[in-house]
């Protein structure tokens, strides 16, 4: 850097373009917030260092030298490059090409990501959604790097470079082929049961159903195995679970087989509940409620577009935060095949 630089206060070129553009001291002071001895001060300042007079007092104004010319243009430029740089970035949706890359499963593909692409489409219509398998064990480093913009999923510990926003809550409730008409569930009648479970990373885990890995817990048995357990703790006969599945996408095909259920969160059994001849059931013990939440890297702080799109996750789970219902509600029924999308008593 030149020696010249070095000595060159930023603020007098700012004081420098004012006056270019005003041709006018008091103008020019005006326009930057200044006084106008301070102007004339500042003007004086960067004559010194550019060593020219670049303004020559006249009766029209403040005309400038030649070298004062050839210096405007990059003075202006590289003016507004500074503000450009120092500026929250702008991000407008209805222009934008951007592509966003989410780390999903596919409960959260199944439940979340329909309403997203509705809103995407009426209001986004040339941004692109790439979605990725949130089960890679460098979750976190694919975030530090910017190769994934936001993870949605359960979370129990975070690292504190990252942060969360809960998007919607779930609880557990079961499903069974709708010719099983299994009524009521009770702790007998669940023990004769043979379920299916899902439980993702592998079926690795922890005993509270969480995997740790890289300062990151997720969810990994998509079921409160400790809440179940809890329940039946001493019973002669517990519930058979049967079947562990990496993922939800089989069960609908996997229920068709009229003697297994499964245990599902609740949004996702009404969905399923609505696409397919299946009933959902309410357990006959309380499972825990557990937050999905969408995740993200904290270096993404004060980025439009990346607040924008976690706006629009928020709006496309509305439908998944209503008001709490009563579960003794006839309404509610174990022989409806259609419930609540969210989890009662969020």
């Amino acid at each position: 850097m030149s020696t010249l630089i070095n000595r060159l206060d930023l603020n007098l070129l700012r004081v420098f373009d004012a006056i270019m553009e005003e041709r006018s001291v008091l103008r020019a002071s005006q326009r930057v917030c200044l006084s106008q001895s301070a102007v004339s001060h500042a003007l004086g300042r960067l004559r010194e260092v550019i060593g020219d007079e670049l303004f020559v007092r006249t009766t029209t104004g403040m005309q400038p030298t030649a070298r004062a010319l050839r210096m405007a243009p990059r003075i202006r430029e590289a003016w507004k490059s500074l503000e450009i740089a120092v500026e929250l970035p702008k991000f407008d949706p209805r222009s934008s090409t951007k592509r966003f890359t989410v780390a999903v499963s596919d409960f959260v593909t199944m439940v979340v990501v329909p309403d997203l692409l509705g809103l995407l489409n009426r209001e986004a219509t040339l941004v692109d959604l790439a979605l990725q398998s949130d089960n890679s064990f460098d979750l976190t480093e694919q975030l530090d790097l910017g190769h994934v913009d936001v993870a949605v999923g359960t979370f129990s510990e975070i690292p504190d470079r990252f942060r969360a926003s809960p998007l919607f809550s779930s609880d557990d409730v079961l499903v069974a082929h709708r010719s099983r008409r299994l009524g009521r569930l009770s702790h007998d009648k669940l023990a004769t049961l043979s379920i299916a479970t899902v439980s993702v990373y592998g079926g690795h885990g922890g005993t509270d159903g969480f995997l740790s890995a890289h300062g990151l817990s997720r969810r990994s048995e998509m079921f409160d195995r400790m809440a179940m357990e809890r329940a039946f703790r001493g019973s002669a006969r517990k519930p058979r679970l049967a079947v562990s599945l990496p993922h939800f996408l089989a069960l609908p095909s996997l229920l068709e087989e009229r003697e297994l259920t499964a245990i599902v969160p609740r949004p996702l059994a009404s969905l399923l509940a609505r696409m397919y001849p299946l009933s959902v059931h309410e357990l006959p013990y309380k499972a825990a409620v557990m937050d999905v939440s969408v995740l993200w890297s904290e270096r993404n702080l004060g980025d439009a577009a990346q607040d924008w799109l976690r706006g629009m996750l928020m709006r496309a789970t509305e439908s998944l935060r209503p008001i709490p219902v009563d579960t003794e509600s006839p309404a509610l029924s174990s022989s409806m095949t259609s419930l609540p999308r969210i989890a009662v008593g969020v």
